[in-house]
């Protein structure tokens, strides 16, 4: 499954349009987590805890998006984006969205 943040693939083209798809993924970090963070934070800098947690959420929205999409018969994804927010004051939501197509090689490099 090619995932792409632009409209066109080069060598590609888009021969049929199946529709918006996503992958949502909504975590916590457990208290002993938001504990050393937020020591952590006290220093200033990197907190490793979240990076951690925003990088493996984000690669799960992916997974989720490209299983959706491939549900719906599509073998490329375009115009793929982030979107991420709070709930409350220790989930964290990571949406992945885009289109979700059908594509061919045109025979051009």
């Amino acid at each position: 499954m090619i995932v792409a943040t632009t409209e066109n693939l080069p060598g590609h083209r888009v021969v049929e349009t199946l529709g918006h798809v996503f992958g949502v993924v909504v975590r916590s970090r457990g208290l002993g987590g938001n504990i050393a963070a937020g020591l952590r934070s006290l220093a200033g800098g990197e907190i490793k805890e979240y990076t951690a947690l925003v990088e493996d959420t984000r690669r799960q929205a992916i997974d989720r998006l490209i299983a959706n999409a491939t549900l719906m018969g599509a073998n490329a994804i375009v115009m793929m984006r982030f979107d991420s927010g709070s709930i409350g004051q220790t989930m964290n939501e990571v949406v992945a969205y885009g289109t979700a197509v059908r594509i061919e090689p045109t025979g051009d490099s």
